[in-house]
């Protein structure tokens, strides 16, 4: 528009869009523990911080942003919802 207004976020992907980018990652990598710089996809391992951060919050305050149908997606998959310190460059402990 007169303005310069972005009526559209290019750079927000879809939920179903990015689920959709975690299972070609389980699919190559055999887990959903996606790096924070993953280089292949910088946004996904960004997007596996705030699932893991929604959930979190659901489970303390009862009320979040993502949804039943989301996390049993997420489970299918054998989405891993709590992940600890870094140990190595590319492993991380589970619980």
């Amino acid at each position: 528009n007169k303005v310069g207004f972005e009526w559209e976020c290019r750079h927000i992907q879809p939920w179903e869009r990015s689920y959709e980018e975690l299972v070609k990652f389980v699919e190559e990598f055999g887990h959903t523990r996606v790096p924070a710089k993953f280089p292949q996809n910088l946004p996904l391992g960004n997007w596996v911080r705030k699932q893991r951060s929604k959930y979190k919050k659901l489970q303390k305050e009862g009320s979040s942003s993502i949804t039943e149908n989301q996390i049993e997606l997420l489970n299918k998959i054998g989405f891993e919802w709590e992940c600890y310190k870094i140990l190595g460059k590319n492993q991380m402990r589970n619980p």
